[in-house]
């Protein structure tokens, strides 16, 4: 079993399609668990009656929402999905197939929403850095074994830039890094289009760098709603 973790804040124009193309899937045996914290929205009442699970918190907080959707987690694998990200059709199954015991932490190949050439060769690199190991990182979505999660006691709720690589770290003590290129996660490019494409890229490597070097628990990232 599944079960897709899904942070949502102020994720009204995202929400539903997200949803959409969980249910639209073709593989039984998941369950979707969002968590809507600090929304000021209809976000939960898009969610409501197109998961599974639907938890609402009063404050805004990734890591914790994060960490409550595992905790209600009844599944064996774990996908923490973005809101603003689409599964492809089939990607449930490929997941399910691909994604075994002899790894314990990965990724799907990652997808663009838009055409734009910028936003395309962002990913391409993206994706080359994943799938060759460079860096073991996410794209829009995280796999894990629930057992694992519990292990290392989940995201660290005091981060809020790298958490999904600093998770990831800490799984790998359980086994290998999977990327998974056979189905993508097709991903808003809201940020870039409001921040623009170099700004976003100058600051992913300057967050990038440093990580290497000090500790990042007072960063944040601008919400683009």
């Amino acid at each position: 079993m599944i079960s897709i973790i899904i942070p949502a804040h102020n994720e009204e124009d995202y929400i539903g399609l997200t949803l959409n193309a969980l249910n639209r899937q073709n593989y039984p045996n998941f369950e979707t668990i969002v968590v809507a914290n600090g929304c000021t929205d209809r976000t939960s009442a898009y969610a409501l009656n197109n998961c599974s699970r639907l938890v609402v918190l009063s404050n805004k907080g990734l890591g914790i929402s994060r960490n409550l959707g595992a905790k209600l987690a009844q599944g064996d694998i774990l996908l923490f999905l973005d809101a603003d990200t689409l599964l492809e059709p089939g990607a449930l199954e490929t997941i399910a197939n691909k994604f075994t015991p002899d790894y314990a932490a990965g990724t799907l190949k990652g997808k663009p929403d838009n055409e734009r050439f910028s936003h395309k060769t962002i990913y391409c690199v993206k994706n080359l850095i994943h799938r060759t190991g460079i860096h073991k990182g996410s794209a829009g979505a995280i796999l894990c074994w629930r057992e694992h999660f519990v292990a290392t006691r989940g995201f660290d709720e005091g981060l809020q830039v790298r958490e999904n690589s600093e998770l990831i770290k800490r799984l790998r003590k359980f086994g290998k890094y999977r990327y998974i290129g056979d189905t993508a996660a097709i991903t808003s490019m809201r940020r870039y289009e409001h921040g623009g494409t170099r700004r976003i890229m100058m600051l992913w490597f300057k967050i990038w760098m440093q990580s290497l070097f000090t500790d990042l628990h007072h960063k944040n990232y601008e919400t683009i709603r």
